[in-house]
């Protein structure tokens, strides 16, 4: 079920902050409208999308009102009910606005609360095989400890869209 790996991709560095690690070696990808035939039921695409491409155990939900980030994890998330703006990297990060059939994929380090929504939101997140996230708020663990743990984080086996060697491969880098 991959995709093409000629699907647009959004990239944001985002730089390290006194209690946020961020990630400058992979970026924050933002993939617009990954959507299959109208009319499928988008939750289940992405769960089986992200299954297929080695980032399993996807989980149905929303994205947290509060910073946070994890230091032992990439995640994806796909948007498969209503619009959200999160920011990422923390109170002076960037803002992204998403909506149905988006795909963010977010760096391990990388900070990121929900700011708004618009309709029930619905969120299909998953992380790399192999691959368990933590839950860490901003100033919580010294900054050398996380910006240790997040460089430690392996790249994944592939892309979570596009499978194989996606664009993912062509901004993340080691």
């Amino acid at each position: 079920m991959a995709m093409s790996t000629d699907v647009e991709v959004v990239a944001h560095a985002i730089a390290p902050t006194p209690e946020i690690p961020n990630n400058l070696q992979c970026p924050l990808l933002v993939y617009p409208q990954v959507v299959p035939e109208p009319g499928a039921d988008l939750a289940a695409h992405f769960e089986q999308l992200f299954t297929e491409n080695g980032w399993p155990g996807a989980w149905r939900n929303g994205i947290y009102s509060f910073h946070h980030y994890h230091s032992t994890a990439h995640e994806v998330l796909g948007i498969y009910r209503g619009y959200v703006t999160v920011q990422f990297g923390g109170e002076q990060g960037i803002e992204v606005k998403a909506s149905i059939g988006d795909v963010i994929v977010v760096p391990a380090g990388i900070a990121h609360k929900r700011v708004s929504s618009r309709g029930f939101l619905g969120v299909v997140g998953a992380y790399p095989d192999g691959q368990t996230p933590d839950l860490c708020r901003a100033g919580e663990i010294d900054s050398a400890t996380a910006q240790r743990r997040v460089v430690s984080v392996p790249l994944p086996e592939q892309d979570p869209v596009c499978g194989g060697r996606g664009p993912l491969f062509e901004h993340w880098n080691r």
